[in-house]
């Protein structure tokens, strides 16, 4: 686990990276919740809960998006095809969420599966 998480090094499959994502997004639902309770009636106050969440997510983010891009044979940097307005975000989900990795070997090690 602490290699998918914290480790820019190596491939990770389709499910892991559904799974990751779902386990994050509903962490941040949590979050938002919790963020909601505090705040009471008047709906204000600082999102403290939901920032913090943020914060913790964004290394095991990169990391397992980057090992995604690993599994397909691209390099991380791929990561940043989300930077294009439109087109990099599509791109991106297909690529991760629906393609199949390069099976076998590739550059970046043995496949997952």
């Amino acid at each position: 686990m602490k290699n998918i998480l914290f480790s820019l090094n190596g491939r990770v499959p389709r499910k892991t990276y559904w799974l990751f994502l779902v386990a994050i997004t509903l962490l941040l639902v949590a979050g938002v919740a919790v963020d909601a309770m505090l705040a009471g009636d008047d709906g204000g106050g600082f999102p403290l809960m939901t920032t913090l969440l943020c914060i913790a997510i964004i290394w095991p983010s990169i990391a397992v998006t980057v090992k995604r891009w690993h599994d397909r044979g691209k390099s991380g940097w791929w990561m940043l095809i989300n930077l294009v307005p439109a087109v990099g975000p599509i791109w991106a989900f297909v690529e991760n969420g629906v393609l199949a990795g390069t099976p076998g070997q590739n550059r970046f090690g043995e496949s997952p599966l």
